[in-house]
């Protein structure tokens, strides 16, 4: 925020310098995370977990994939929006 109101370029190193440090944080985090699911799907395997297993490997196939919430109005419109699916 500091360098909108202040442009300069010493506030520009710091946000270049902010971000690269998240970007590292979340690369981390992602590691980890990845990390524990091969885990598991390890340990689904050598207790013949059989269907954990292979839908461990599924979801690692597929990779993300965000999840969409349409619903259909009573007039029979798509809606999408939050506000407008809770309202349905």
């Amino acid at each position: 925020m500091q360098w909108i109101q202040d442009p300069t370029q010493s506030n520009a190193e710091n946000l270049n310098n902010v971000n690269v440090k998240l970007a590292d944080i979340a690369g981390s985090k992602r590691k980890e995370y990845l990390k524990a699911k091969i885990e598991e799907i390890e340990i689904n395997m050598k207790i013949k977990n059989i269907t954990d297993f292979f839908r461990g490997i599924s979801e690692f196939k597929k990779g993300y994939q965000p999840k969409n919430n349409v619903v259909k109005h009573e007039k029979g419109d798509l809606v999408t929006d939050f506000h407008g699916v809770l309202a349905s």
